[in-house]
């Protein structure tokens, strides 16, 4: 079959490491990686995510949805997807969002076991000490030298020396760190966004939001309510961080 526009064959992936060798572990420093990888792998070509699929992975992380509960979702998906006859199937899947029901009804269904184990608990899962504090350093480092508005630049480069210092905190017991870190960095990461939106022009600001409703406008029937606006809300918090060229701060995105 020929491939679609935005593909690429999928190549041969490198031997991954002991504690992401199991798709279904429970490894949320790889959350993104792991439903990027096993989407990809469903569908047979590499298809780049957009920024809407990021935006619906954001939600499904702050909704405390447990990778295995995605990762099943994007099974179930596929699964009635591959049932279809082959009249049926005019176009390929083409987006996470597709599959935003069956991972919805795959979270409800683990709730019960779910219960004290979900991605909001962040656990050591032989993270390299030197990793975190290499990753809190380099975004220290983009912060501190981003070319952004004055209204933001100055929270920025607080923002940078904050990063550093909790890089220069963290000690050999990480375990117990990472809670309390993860909570620090969504504080940063939110403050940045506030700022980035107080200095944003209306004009530019109205382009990202109708860009966001023409993306999500296909998938509104397989979204709830709830779920639009939140996933309308990350977009454009991506899609500024995007144009500001700033990092996403967070544990989850290493």
């Amino acid at each position: 079959m020929p491939l679609s526009r935005g593909e690429i064959p999928r190549p041969p992936r490198p031997r991954r490491s002991a504690r992401t060798s199991c798709p279904l572990v429970e490894n949320y420093f790889n959350y993104f990686t792991e439903i990027e990888e096993h989407f990809q792998r469903r569908r047979g070509t590499v298809l780049l995510l957009s920024t809407l699929d990021w935006a619906l992975i954001e939600t499904w992380k702050d909704a405390v949805i447990r990778l295995e509960a995605v990762l099943r979702g994007i099974d179930a998906a596929f699964d009635t997807y591959d049932r279809k006859p082959a009249r049926a199937k005019t176009r390929k899947v083409n987006s996470l969002a597709y599959c935003a029901q069956e991972v919805l009804a795959a979270a409800a269904e683990m709730t019960d076991a779910a219960v004290g184990s979900g991605v909001g608990k962040l656990h050591d899962a032989g993270m390299p000490l030197e990793e975190i504090r290499q990753y809190l350093t380099k975004n220290s480092e983009t912060l501190a030298n981003a070319k952004i508005p004055a209204a933001a630049r100055a929270l920025a480069r607080e923002s940078a020396q904050t990063l550093q210092r909790l890089a220069a905190q963290l000690s050999n017991n990480l375990a117990p760190q990472l809670e309390e870190l993860e909570r620090h960095l969504t504080v940063i990461e939110d403050k940045l966004l506030a700022a980035l939106l107080s200095s944003t022009s209306d004009a530019e600001l109205l382009a990202v939001r109708s860009e966001a409703d023409r993306d999500i406008a296909p998938y509104r029937s397989k979204l709830g309510g709830g779920q639009i606006e939140q996933l309308h809300r990350q977009y454009v918090n991506k899609r500024l961080l995007e144009r500001a060229k700033l990092p996403r701060l967070s544990l989850f995105y290493m």
